[in-house]
């Protein structure tokens, strides 16, 4: 049978999505035909979409970077056209969309679209269809929803269609049948040992490329194990321990080493990989063992430069040189908030600031590259604590700084908060974390917040003294944006002087 994979993107949003390739790689060994239509390579013709590389570009959230050799082409015909153009010459039997919640809007209006989408079912799967079911459900142009994991029942759910069999009953899915939804049990959890090797044959070779501290390398993504052990209250990973707990399995679990190695070889002997990029949420959760045993296996043959994310009290001095034995190239750490105690009473995030500034520096100490990950805009927050998260970054010699907006995703507790506060309304759909917040709170306007976050950069590297002016860039009108160019400028030039953007 014919799929077709669907991937709502936005443009600058260039990290090559893994469920995608691993759909393809588990649908092509089951001998199914698949294309992908992945929008990454348009822009959207609605307003108010934001560029995600641009804008940390502009407001100085990125190292400067010269321009990759292949370009992730921009095509300039309309995104929704091209869509319906693809679907009238495939024919697909199965439209597949892994979409997350900001961007499930945008996956909606390309099925809206569609002028017609033939003999095709469509299935949506992500987080957002795990935790607001029946929001997803909801919109006509969906048929099929899948809750958790989704190599298994996807893989199921194209057999029985293929063999014109009945698909209700398939775990995990939601299935709109005669008027009535059959909700099924999410019990299909994933053996990630026994997955193929990835499917990048089915993106555009300029999707490979990355910018990283500064240079562009052809970059593959590498998972070592799924899941994460902390409970921090605006991510939706805890509840996806809880979700498979009720049905007494366990989200949380490693790939084997062997596995990892065989998959890291392929991609730097066949792929030419010239960097990873392991996605795993906190990669030093990892016990000790394991971290010492993968870590020797790494530096005597794989040797390639890598990054990973992590937080600051996973970091000690043996973990670190074992990194810088690995060959480490960057690493991010989530800071997320300044104010240690609204950081522990609000996310649920135990950790001391000097834990925090301590870390950073260990990782300076051994030349390692790190950028730090921080929120604005969290529920209940004032301009007065972000301004800790901004002292507290002015202590950090990090490449650089990013801060996001916040943003109330479904299945986390902050989105349970935003909603009981009345800041949204329980129908609010999360949008991006680098757009306008969607929180109305009395005390942190949305227009503050965007002020404080686009002076995010000249609060850090300038001069305290300073801060006075800076807040006048703060405001978001002609004079107050003239004054924010300026200061951009003048950061640009002191901080970054050899600033060469991409696209």
């Amino acid at each position: 049978m014919k799929v077709l994979l669907l991937y709502p993107n936005l443009r600058g949003m260039y990290v090559m999505p893994t469920a995608v390739a691993i759909f393809s790689a588990l649908l092509k060994q089951d001998n199914h035909e698949v294309r992908l239509f992945d929008t990454t390579y348009w822009e959207f013709p609605e307003d108010g979409i934001i560029n995600h590389d641009k804008y940390k570009a502009a407001t100085l959230q990125i190292q400067p970077y010269q321009k990759a050799k292949k370009q992730v082409p921009l095509y300039t015909t309309n995104v929704y056209e091209e869509f319906n153009k693809e679907v009238a010459a495939y024919e697909p039997d199965l439209i597949a969309c892994s979409a997350t919640e900001d961007l499930f809007p945008y996956a909606i209006k390309l099925l809206r679209n569609l002028r017609t989408k033939g003999k095709a079912k469509t299935i949506l799967g992500g987080v957002f269809a795990t935790f607001a079911p029946d929001k997803a459900i909801q919109p006509p142009e969906i048929d099929i929803i899948c809750l958790g994991e989704g190599e298994y029942p996807l893989q199921e759910l194209c057999k029985r269609i293929d063999k014109g069999q009945s698909y209700t009953d398939i775990p995990n899915l939601w299935v709109k049948q005669d008027g009535v939804v059959v909700k099924n049990k999410m019990t299909s959890l994933t053996d990630i040992d026994h997955l193929p090797l990835l499917d990048l044959e089915i993106f555009d070779e300029s999707r490979y490329y990355r910018p990283m501290a500064g240079k562009i390398y052809r970059t593959i993504p590498v998972e070592t194990h799924r899941g994460c052990p902390y409970s921090c209250a605006y991510c939706n990973s805890p509840a996806q321990e809880k979700l498979y707990k009720e049905e007494n399995l366990r989200f949380s679990r490693l790939k084997s080493i062997e596995n990892v190695r065989r998959e890291m070889l392929f991609y730097k002997n066949e792929i030419q990989a010239e960097y990873l990029f392991f996605w795993a949420d906190t990669f030093l959760a990892l016990s000790n063992q394991y971290l010492e045993e993968f870590a020797e296996m790494y530096a005597s043959e794989i040797g390639l430069p890598f990054w990973c994310q992590t937080r600051p009290e996973t970091l000690s001095e043996k973990r670190v040189q074992i990194l810088k034995k690995m060959g480490i190239h960057s690493v991010t750490l989530g800071i997320e908030h300044g104010n240690p105690q609204f950081r522990e009473k609000l996310l649920d995030r135990k950790v001391s600031n000097k834990v925090i500034i301590d870390s950073i520096h260990l990782l300076a100490n051994y030349n390692i590259n790190f950028y730090v990950n921080n929120i604005i805009g969290l529920p209940t927050e004032t301009r007065e604590l972000a301004f800790d998260t901004i002292r507290l970054n002015r202590q950090l010699p990090a490449v650089t700084r990013n801060v996001y907006t916040y943003s109330p995703f479904h299945g986390t507790p902050l989105r349970q908060l935003a909603e009981k506060m009345g800041y949204i309304g329980s129908d609010t759909i999360a949008s991006s974390i680098i757009g306008f917040s969607i929180l109305n709170m009395p005390q942190f306007s949305k227009e503050a917040i965007e002020g404080v976050r686009r002076c995010f950069a000249p609060y850090l590297l300038l001069e305290e003294k300073r801060w006075p002016e800076i807040e006048l860039a703060e405001q978001l009108t002609p004079d107050g944006d003239k004054i924010w160019e300026n200061l951009i400028a003048e950061c640009r030039e002191q901080f970054f002087p050899s600033s060469t953007q991409n696209d």
